[in-house]
């Protein structure tokens, strides 16, 4: 079995909240909680869900870098990019055409695009 990390992306320039979420049409937010739910759940029964997650937008993060002599931290994201990663999937499975499946499915929950990669593997 291989892990794979699923994420979604989203907009640097909008950085959706759930509170800015609730600005959508309560009628097509409502389809697309009850869409993910219903993929988490599918996810869940079949045993492939490791964890799972929404994140704070970029504007939230803080990075630490203690690499020299004293560590810093600085507000802010280590790179400046058009988008982020707003949630992710790890989900265990047998393999890469297994985990695009999911990622199918997760992507018509979300009419979103979802970038999926494997874990690395510890080696031997």
């Amino acid at each position: 079995m291989t892990q794979y990390f699923l994420t979604l992306p989203h907009d640097a320039a909008e950085e959706p909240t759930m509170e800015s979420m609730q600005e959508m049409d309560p009628a097509e937010l409502e389809a697309v909680f009850a869409a993910v739910g219903a993929f988490n759940t599918a996810l869940t029964e079949s045993g492939a869900l490791v964890a799972a997650g929404g994140l704070h937008p970029p504007s939230t993060a803080i990075t630490v870098d203690a690499t020299g002599p004293e560590p810093k931290r600085v507000p802010g994201p280590f790179v400046d990019a058009p988008e982020y990663v707003g949630g992710f999937w790890i989900i265990d499975v047998a393999d890469e055409e297994t985990a695009l499946g999911w990622a199918e499915q997760c992507s018509a929950a979300l009419q979103s695009r979802i970038e999926v990669r494997a874990l690395q593997e510890k080696p031997e």
